[in-house]
């Protein structure tokens, strides 16, 4: 019995710095967990308020949102619609439609629209477009989602213009990459449609919880 000691008491101590090394991790990854779901909602915010009017971010738009099913404009199920308001006023619905068509596979969208039917904004969450031509659709590649949609609505242009330049329309494609930019301005459109049919009833709609990201 006394030989075994030495030997209990070495896996005592093994155990003991097994248990604290557990708990460090543990600890660790929740620190690390919580961080990340922080950033990523600062970061979702900061992609809301750069598309709508400055200064007009009151609320937490990230917990008075909904979720909306129509696949036939918004390019898929679930949709999610955050609601900016200054106390009861509203002041832009953001909506996050899905373009299924790109040249490489879907491509996630924000849309800003305002109270007034005219886009505040449009950005990209994620695409997989060609690296130098499709993937130009990225505010930190080129303007072109910037210029193309601010500030224009179902009356401008007129609706029968809401296509690229090759199909008659107003809206600038990409040299040798016209299917991106074709597809991104036909789920704009359509947005902003659904947005007119179904404005006040996403303003009403009682709101769901907070989210912590995209």
């Amino acid at each position: 019995m006394m030989k075994q000691s030495p030997i209990l008491i070495a896996a005592f101590i093994l155990g003991a710095f097994a248990v604290a090394g557990v708990g460090v991790v543990a600890v660790t990854h929740a620190m690390t967990d919580q961080r990340i779901v922080a950033n990523q909602r600062q970061a979702m915010l900061n992609k809301l308020e750069a598309i709508v009017p400055d200064g007009q971010l009151k609320n937490d738009p990230l917990a008075d949102r909904i979720r909306v099913d129509r696949p036939e404009l918004l390019g898929a199920s679930n949709v999610a619609v955050y609601r900016v308001r200054d106390g009861d006023a509203p002041i832009a619905l953001i909506l996050e439609p899905v373009v299924p068509d790109g040249y490489a596979g879907p491509i996630r969208l924000l849309v800003s629209v305002l109270t007034d039917g005219s886009l505040g904004g449009v950005r990209v969450l994620e695409h997989h477009e060609t690296p130098g031509l499709g993937d130009k659709i990225e505010e930190r590649k080129s303007d072109w989602i910037i210029q193309q949609f601010t500030h224009k609505s179902l009356s401008d242009p007129p609706e029968e213009h809401w296509k690229v330049k090759r199909d008659g329309g107003v809206f600038d494609q990409f040299t040798g990459a016209t299917i991106t930019p074709r597809s991104i301005v036909n789920v704009v459109r359509n947005t902003l449609k659904f947005v007119e049919e179904e404005s006040a009833r996403l303003y009403a709609e009682p709101a769901i919880g907070s989210e912590s990201g995209a």
